[in-house]
């Protein structure tokens, strides 16, 4: 399977355009974002665009919706998470595995999520993997998974860099390729559950309609304390039940 070259999707590029605004202070903790129909036109996009922008910084934590006030800015944010390191096509099979479809398999530059997540610093090639994973009779999930640069994983755990690039394990997930080469290495995981909508490009990858209610998981692996992969999960309403361990 072929791997493109770093590139940034359109959405990324106009979530990137907001969070660096926020970072700088155009938008500083406790504000109002402008409304649609301004903040649209202030930077020159589409209101479909715009919305999918900000539902990712809003999943991200970087914002947040008060009704009858508008979007404003977070500033740490708390977060509720969970703790379980096993492939997600294993999690949400009953009595076997989930499939697992890739729909991009290439090496973007970081975002706002990778650089908190992944320590990525600017200009650094991270792998991405975009897969829908389905089981039988139940609404199609999609998954999402950057691993840390090239540079930190021959470091921290070389066996995962060299496994990323080996035949025919494009097919599965990212997860599954880090635990099956992680038997005897101490794993840690930090992840978090939060409530959202599918949105219109992932709901045009699931078939599903861009307002369908949908629950966001992102995990973030480490060695040590080295973070070694990040993950986004998104199940829509009928997907296959997710079973979590709650941390405090």
């Amino acid at each position: 399977m072929t791997v493109s070259r770093p590139q940034r999707r359109p959405v990324v590029v106009l979530y990137e355009r907001i969070a660096d605004a926020i970072h700088d202070g155009v938008y500083p903790p406790g504000s109002t974002l402008p409304s649609e129909p301004r903040l649209a036109t202030e930077l020159g996009v589409s209101r479909p665009a715009l919305r999918e922008a900000l539902l990712l910084l809003q999943e991200d934590g970087l914002v947040s919706v008060r009704r009858g006030v508008g979007r404003t800015v977070n500033d740490s944010p708390p977060r509720r998470g969970y703790e379980l390191l096993q492939p997600l096509e294993e999690l949400l099979g009953r009595d076997a595995p989930a499939r697992v479809r890739p729909l991009l398999r290439a090496v973007e530059e970081p975002t706002d999520f990778t650089a908190q997540h992944l320590l990525a610093p600017a200009g650094s090639e991270l792998r991405f993997w975009e897969s829908v994973l389905t089981g039988d009779g139940a609404a199609g999930v999609l998954s999402q998974e950057w691993a840390a640069p090239r540079g930190v994983l021959e470091r921290a755990h070389p066996a995962f860099a060299e496994a990323l690039g080996a035949p025919g394990a494009a097919d599965g997930s990212m997860l599954a390729v880090l635990a099956g080469v992680s038997r005897r290495l101490p794993l840690s995981g930090r992840s978090a559950v939060s409530a959202t909508l599918v949105g219109q490009r992932r709901g045009e990858q699931l078939g599903r309609a861009a307002d369908t209610p949908a629950v966001l998981v992102t995990q973030v692996v480490r060695i040590a304390e080295t973070p070694v992969l990040a993950a986004k999960h998104m199940l829509p309403t009928g997907a296959p039940a997710l079973p979590v361990l709650q941390s405090n």
